[in-house]
């Protein structure tokens, strides 16, 4: 996903490493094409405008442009502002599950990969660490995705809560909160109703699941290839339900990467996973040196 950002960033270095001393003005017209790869790798704007900002700053001082490869060492700084950007400040922490049964509250809109994504995260836990999960479907706009995720249940080995039909997504909530307790598992997942737009429905029903859930994780699931859109999606539901992290999925396919970029910066809040396909354990953790 972020091979067409490589590229256009490698042609801009090609060029800058060739170049001997720098100039203020080699590393200007450097950055003013570093800024429309990130524009056409579909970054915002703003965060465009503060990562080439943030770059001149380093690399205007005397230690660059007057050292023996300034080109290489330009490519270094915007490599470092890079990975600072998609990994912020802080080392990406495990999924809080320290106090059983932990509640994992699953959002996003329709269509983003959320119930796969739960049964992946299920996987996971269960494998790795050794979790007893229980998974609870709240989505009943969807008829199949009740049966979606029971059946995704069956497939990993993880227990599903049975279908009552004619819940609402509170009563529901409810249910597994207390199977989950009584049933001594170790992590219970919720994975909530989507929509194809936010609306105030939506947000209102998952404010009430999150006020019975008590989640210690809210996990955004995003689809990659969304574009510059998934950013206001983001900022909307840390805004209405408040988010602990993101899930990328569809990172395997051409989008252009520049969301992951944008919206680790314009929310503050950590990529946690990316999913790289539909198979159960196509799902890995989100790091920022390796992308």
């Amino acid at each position: 996903m972020f091979e067409s950002l490589s590229e256009r960033l490698g042609g801009v270095f090609d060029r800058l490493t060739k170049a001997g001393a720098l100039s203020e003005a080699d590393v200007d017209t450097a950055l003013r094409e570093v800024r429309t790869a990130l524009l056409d790798a579909d970054v915002s704007l703003e965060v465009a405008r503060n990562f080439v900002k943030a770059v001149k700053v380093r690399a205007i001082g005397q230690a660059v442009t007057k050292s023996i490869t300034p080109g290489q060492q330009v490519v270094k700084i915007v490599h470092d502002e890079l990975v600072r950007v998609l990994s912020g400040d802080d080392e990406p922490e495990a999924l809080k599950i320290d106090n059983p049964p932990s509640a994992i509250l699953m959002v996003g809109l329709q269509g983003s990969g959320k119930t796969t994504t739960t049964a992946k995260l299920a996987k996971r836990l269960k494998e790795r660490n050794g979790k007893r999960v229980l998974l609870a479907s709240l989505d009943t706009n969807r008829p199949a995705a009740m049966e979606q995720l029971a059946i995704l249940a069956g497939q990993i080995g993880v227990d599903s809560l049975p279908i009552v039909q004619g819940e609402t997504a509170v009563q529901i909530a409810k249910r597994a909160k207390t199977q989950a307790a009584m049933g001594g598992y170790d992590v219970v997942f919720f994975d909530t109703a989507g929509r194809l737009h936010i609306d105030e429905v939506l947000m209102a029903e998952i404010q009430a699941v999150r006020d019975i859930a008590q989640p210690r994780e809210t996990l955004l699931v995003v689809d990659g290839l969304t574009g510059q859109d998934a950013v206001n999606v983001a900022s909307e539901f840390d805004a209405k339900v408040g988010i602990s992290g993101v899930v990328l999925t569809r990172m395997d396919g051409d989008g252009r990467g520049g969301a992951a970029l944008s919206m680790r910066a314009v929310t503050g809040k950590p990529i946690r996973f990316v999913g790289l396909g539909e198979k159960m354990d196509a799902l890995e953790t989100f790091e920022a040196e390796r992308v």
